[in-house]
């Protein structure tokens, strides 16, 4: 049976005249089950970049990927297989008449592996049209609640304009989440970002093609994973109230502040796709009208909703006191989590600064980077950053912009910098 709990991180004391009020709330899933597992059936849509870029090397381990995708499919999963270049193409099933999808057997399976064998790399790239099939084929399944794709290229999205590709991403929102990665260096990680972020997924280098195989074979395992198809955080604030933003922060920073959808006059929802057995944690920001001090009052009900049941609640508090012991604290949840989130935009500015040319922002922004990964104790972006600068002092940020950099070392950072990790102790 699945369970949610709810916990929250808070120091609930505002001075006098005090508006703002944050908050960390931890939520963990226990029970989850398999995808499809609530009662409904799930989906899982394999995309595969067989542009000419891909050459002939990594065509083959890009099929050799798709099949152990395949391969982990659970039975009973509604299932399709995209070809993408310039224009999207769909693999398996063929001639699949009104619904576009298939569910997984035995024979199905085997069908669609050899209809991967036929993968050829040629044309061009664009991902836009690879997004609109994926959804057209996810929404040919009527009452599907659960719809994961994984999104493979190798390029940039040469053949459609920025406009084009943000139409296609908008048109998908809520439709289903995608997992995207790259393989090699020839991809730009800012474009590829913009999808995972809007699908509510991850985005990844690959930059050893043979690791392929493995990487689809983990993305489809934890996706078969996720027994709770869909589930909202759903944020009453009271009368007046205003929610400055709300971020998932672990185990990634998500902003999901423009995501909100109306419930009623005082509540929202955001959305936070689907769980497997896990913990989440969410950066909650109320802005009040002051109080006189010695007033309490509930700043937000945050709750994790699944269908119209709510699984669990945490409560976020306000109180204004003129003890400045009190008020002058900072929470250790909100402080590591803030400082998690500037990591995040100080590694992605210092790297654009970098490419740009801008040596002294790039030197200036890495160097909070490092300083920031240290004091937060996040040792996997200090590692990353060590490959990017060479590091005098830590604790101060002084940092020296490396000769030499391995691409796919920086992209490995940039792609990396919205992980997050929990406070120690």
């Amino acid at each position: 049976m699945t369970e949610f709990t709810a916990a929250v991180y808070q120091n609930e004391f505002l001075p006098a005249g005090g508006t703002d009020v944050h908050a960390i709330v931890n939520l963990s899933c226990t029970g989850a089950g398999q995808a499809g597992a609530g009662g409904g059936a799930a989906g899982e849509i394999i995309a595969v970049d067989t542009s000419g870029s891909m050459g002939s090397a990594n065509m083959e381990l890009a099929k050799r990927a798709a099949v152990a995708a395949v391969e982990n499919i659970h039975d009973g999963t509604w299932f399709a297989v995209v070809a993408g270049n310039h224009r999207a193409f769909l693999a398996y099933p063929r001639n699949p008449g009104a619904v576009g999808m298939v569910q997984m057997t035995p024979q199905t399976r085997f069908e669609a592996i050899n209809a991967i064998a036929t993968f050829r790399a040629q044309g061009g790239t664009a991902i836009g049209s690879w997004l609109n099939l994926t959804r057209a084929l996810f929404d040919s399944v009527p009452n599907l609640p659960q719809r994961h794709a994984i999104i493979l290229t190798d390029g940039e999205n040469h053949n459609e304009t920025p406009a084009q590709l943000d139409e296609a991403i908008n048109a998908c929102l809520g439709s289903f989440q995608a997992d995207c990665r790259g393989v090699g260096t020839d991809w730009k990680v800012s474009e590829v970002r913009r999808i995972s972020q809007a699908l509510l997924g991850t985005v990844d280098i690959i930059p050893r093609p043979e690791d392929m195989p493995r990487v689809f074979a983990e993305l489809v395992q934890q996706s078969m994973s996720r027994g709770v198809a869909d589930a909202a955080l759903r944020v009453w604030t009271p009368q007046g109230a205003q929610v400055l933003f709300c971020r998932q922060v672990l185990p990634q920073v998500e902003d999901l502040t423009g995501r909100a959808s109306q419930v009623n006059p005082l509540t929202v929802d955001y959305p936070t796709g689907s769980w497997s057995d896990e913990s989440r944690d969410y950066h909650v920001a109320v802005r009040l009208a002051a109080r006189e001090l010695g007033q309490e009052q509930l700043a937000a009900r945050v709750q994790i909703v699944v269908g119209e049941q709510t699984m669990a609640q945490g409560l976020v508090k306000a109180r204004w006191s003129d003890d400045d012991s009190l008020t002058a604290r900072i929470d250790p949840a909100v402080a590591h989590y803030t400082g998690q989130t500037e990591l995040a935009d100080a590694i992605q500015q210092g790297l654009a600064a970098k490419a740009a040319g801008r040596t002294d922002e790039a030197t200036t922004r890495l160097g909070r980077a490092v300083q920031l990964a240290a004091a937060t104790g996040n040792e996997e972006a200090t590692s990353r950053l060590r490959k990017v600068v060479d590091i005098d002092d830590p604790e101060t940020g002084t940092v020296r912009l490396k000769a030499s950099v391995d691409k796919a070392d920086e992209m490995a950072l940039d792609t990396a910098s919205t992980k997050t990790t929990r406070i120690r102790g």
